[in-house]
């Protein structure tokens, strides 16, 4: 055993972790578990039970936050943790690769250390074995209303996403049969609490009520009287139970090269809701009075026949302004406008940590850093005449990828995974509306 231990430690080592003890903290690690099994199953073949050992690990976090890094694990390579192993109780995984996830960071061609799967609490892995109640073939995930009221064409989580045994329907009389029920806020708002299901049939007792909103709380109108009501949370943030950004930067196995289009213009900005009052409209007024800057949307230009993506990307620089500027909340303005054209994005939302989070910290310019819009124009415009300056913005693109985040169909195959993971996992949300967040407080029922 001990030499296994040993083993386990330099394969470890090799593949950047840090050995830690439990309950130490890092502020650029995530949380992981090493599992080392007896034997290499075959990926169909039977799982074993028992473990012969564990590491708690701290694996250093990337410029993508809780996006795994690394190639996909090789086929029939498998990790097994939960009740067997009291060093890792905060996962709930049974890993496999023949279902497509990638949830890890390292592995050993030998059966001594199997994988480092990664389990950070904002964004579980990928699809799970259930536990309890819910060990089932299938998991039925109702959507109580259509998001702002347009009917949607429920996906074929398969195809898209690799998840299997995902029931979606919008279909009411479903509902006792539902593992999950999803609440889109705006919607909630508009029909108030009477809006929700009262039976019959009763709400089954382990049934779980996921309140969903992807709007930031300045925009979320009726965020008092919630406490009580549901189990799980659903949004961009990344402190929610069902995690979904509005996009995320990956490393394929095979990065394709990058080109960068031909840029021909400086600096473009779209917008559709344009209020005299919010951030980004006095930023732009000051910063347009020392840098010509093209406005599309409804109160300038009519954007090219591609859409925004074929408009922007002719321009070297693009606005991201958040309308709002809140916790995680960065939206498609960042990951399709900007990045997805290849253009530079200048943003202005929450402090530049926070998109650090998220991407590396040479891939943007934020407004913060520099102390007027004077300044920040004056920036632009150097590397407007300075091209090696300016291409390094687009270093990250020799390793990672972006990916724009699909609505609505990406967002309900997600619950399922999640569902999936719980087993009979299940606690109520505690909520408080203060001016700057939407604070989410968990407690067990």
């Amino acid at each position: 055993m001990g030499g296994k231990k040993q083993e386990a430690r330099q394969r470890v080592g090799s593949s950047g972790a840090v050995l830690l003890s439990p309950g130490q903290e890092g502020r650029e690690t995530v949380s992981a578990c090493v599992v080392c099994l007896a034997g290499m199953p075959s990926a169909h073949g039977p799982l074993p039970h028992a473990p012969t050992c564990a590491h708690r690990v701290r694996v250093p976090r990337s410029p993508l936050g809780a996006v795994p890094t690394t190639p996909p694990v090789p086929a029939g390579v498998w990790a097994v943790a939960r009740d067997a192993l009291p060093e890792c109780r905060d996962t709930n995984s049974l890993w496999s690769p023949e279902l497509g996830m990638s949830n890890c960071v390292g592995w050993g061609a030998k059966a001594a250390i199997t994988c480092i799967c990664l389990w950070p609490p904002q964004q579980p892995p990928g699809l799970q074995a259930a536990g309890g109640g819910r060990r089932s073939s299938e998991v039925n995930v109702l959507l109580w209303w259509e998001p702002f009221g347009r009917p949607q064409r429920m996906a074929d989580c398969r195809r898209r996403y690799n998840i299997t045994g995902c029931r979606l329907s919008a279909d009411r009389s479903r509902y006792a049969e539902a593992q999950a029920v999803l609440f889109h806020h705006r919607d909630l708002a508009l029909h108030g609490a009477r809006g929700l299901p009262r039976g019959p049939p009763p709400r089954p007792p382990r049934q779980l009520w996921v309140w969903m909103n992807f709007e930031s709380p300045s925009h979320s109108p009726g965020l008092q009287g919630l406490a009580g009501l549901f189990n799980w949370t659903m949004s961009y943030r990344r402190d929610s139970d069902v995690f979904v950004p509005y996009g995320y930067l990956y490393a394929p196995p095979a990065p394709r090269p990058f080109v960068l289009p031909r840029k021909t213009r400086l600096v473009a900005w779209v917008i559709s809701n344009w209020n005299e009052e919010h951030a980004r409209v006095r930023y732009y007024r000051q910063l347009k009075e020392h840098l010509a800057i093209d406005v599309y949307g409804a109160r300038g230009l009519a954007l090219a026949e591609g859409g925004v993506v074929e408009t922007v990307s002719a321009y070297k620089f693009y606005l991201a302004f958040e309308n709002s500027q809140h916790t995680d909340y960065i939206t498609e303005k960042l990951w399709r406008n900007a990045f997805a054209a290849s253009a530079v994005p200048v943003v202005l939302g929450p402090r530049r940590a926070n998109y650090e989070r998220f991407i590396p910290p040479d891939s943007f310019i934020h407004v913060d850093d520099f102390p007027s819009p004077r300044l920040l124009a004056t920036y632009l415009k150097f590397l407007d005449k300075n091209k090696p300056s300016y291409r390094r913005y687009f270093a990250w693109r020799k390793k990672y990828e972006v990916h724009v985040t699909s609505f609505w169909d990406e967002h309900f195959c997600k619950v399922c995974e999640v569902v999936r993971a719980a087993g009979n996992q299940i606690k109520t949300v505690r909520n408080t509306y203060r001016s700057e967040t939407f604070t989410v407080v968990h407690g067990s029922t």
